[in-house]
């Protein structure tokens, strides 16, 4: 059977990562997604490496089971080619600041006079709803705002510092995959089409307060904000005798087991390291203790210690690490296909499994407006010249 999502289309208006993750998972899931880009295409297109223009690794794994249309939405014939896509579709998606929408006339309220059964989710930085609105933003800035670069300076311990990845936008992708198929269920069940806002700013700070709004919970406080376990200075990989590896015992069994392969099993019977609720008062000793021991043995050692007593492990892989991964091999997990332009190129395939309605990759990443003609036909909307 196809995708989850077949059937389903949407109108993608996004750049960069956040839009385009969330888009592409739509379009993994069986959605027709139609990626309407400028003349000069999404910025993201144009970073390196890439083996030819405007077709950069980003967009590469940013953008299959897409087409790509170029259509000038400034211009009167932009925008009636637009509206004739957006007539035939389920979904509109931008993450353009709502003020420039509203100027092209691509705002929710225009649109919905029209399209009353159509799902709009505007995903930006900051909800218009305050004061923020309208502020630019990009994932440097919402991982600043939201308390992650402070998190990740050890919670004011240390100077803030970025996360090395776009988690920002990542995450927030997760967000708008959820919420547009969710308006699309309340869609289905007789609810009509709805304006869905996702703003970065408010989506990361629910994302990072389950476990670090922590004492501020409580009213009064209960104590400060951060988790204690993930702050402490010593919670890193850590050295074996030939490598690194993560290993985090958890539970107070597996603390038990943990002491006992260390040949420290009297350790479990200390008032201090006994139930969670003590542990908790003593993370950084722990795992300074769990530092020293693992120095010990080899990687080789501890895999195979470790697995047995079945405690949380796992080596610091890379990324040459992973395309070997002998797990990742056996599941399918990594994709290999033929790009008509690109040649061979590997991607992360689909980590969700469906038992009757599997996603699947369909299409390759598009070339700059590789597909306006045949969608524009498909519109009744053919361009002019």
């Amino acid at each position: 059977m196809p995708g989850p999502l077949h059937g389903i289309r949407v109108i993608d208006m996004t750049s960069v990562g956040m839009g385009p993750m969330a888009t592409q998972m739509l379009g993994d899931m069986g959605a027709d997604v139609i990626k309407i880009e400028s003349a000069e295409g999404d910025v993201f297109r144009h970073v390196t490496p890439q083996r030819h223009a405007a077709m950069s690794h980003t967009h590469l794994n940013l953008n299959r089971n897409k087409r790509s249309a170029v259509i000038d939405a400034k211009t009167a014939e932009g925008r009636a080619q637009l509206d004739a896509l957006i007539g035939g579709a389920d979904v509109f998606i931008s993450n353009m600041r709502a003020p420039a929408m509203r100027r092209l006339g691509l705002d929710y309220a225009t649109l919905a006079a029209r399209f009353p059964d159509l799902v709009y989710c505007a995903c930006y930085g900051y909800s218009e709803a305050g004061p923020y609105a309208g502020r630019a933003a990009i994932d440097d800035t919402i991982q600043a705002a939201s308390g992650m670069a402070w998190l990740q300076g050890g919670a004011g311990a240390g100077a803030p510092c970025y996360v090395n990845s776009v988690v920002a936008d990542k995450v927030v992708a997760l967000y708008v995959a959820n919420a547009v198929t969710s308006a699309l269920l309340a869609r289905e069940r007789g609810a009509g089409g709805q304006a869905v806002e996702v703003p970065m700013f408010e989506c990361m700070v629910a994302f990072l307060a389950p476990e670090h709004l922590a004492g501020l919970t409580f009213v009064p406080p209960e104590g400060p904000a951060g988790y204690a376990r993930l702050l402490n200075e010593y919670r890193r990989p850590f050295r074996t005798r030939d490598g690194y590896m993560s290993v985090v015992p958890y539970t107070t069994p597996q603390w038990q087991r943990f002491f006992a392969l260390a040949g420290h099993p009297g350790m479990a019977q200390d008032p201090r390291y006994q139930t969670l609720n003590s542990r908790s008062r003593h993370f950084p000793e722990l795992y300074r203790y769990v530092e020293t021991v693992l120095a010990e043995r080899t990687t080789a050692q501890w895999t195979e210690l470790l697995a047995t007593a079945d405690i949380p492990f796992a080596p610091v892989n890379g990324f040459e690490e992973l395309l070997a991964d002998p797990h990742l091999r056996a599941t399918g997990f990594w994709h290999e296909s033929e790009h008509p332009t690109e040649g061979r190129l590997v991607q992360a395939g689909l980590p969700v499994r469906f038992s009757r309605t599997p996603g699947d990759i369909r299409r390759h990443p598009p070339g700059l407006g590789e597909h306006t003609a045949e969608i524009l036909a498909e519109a009744g909307a053919a361009k002019t010249d």
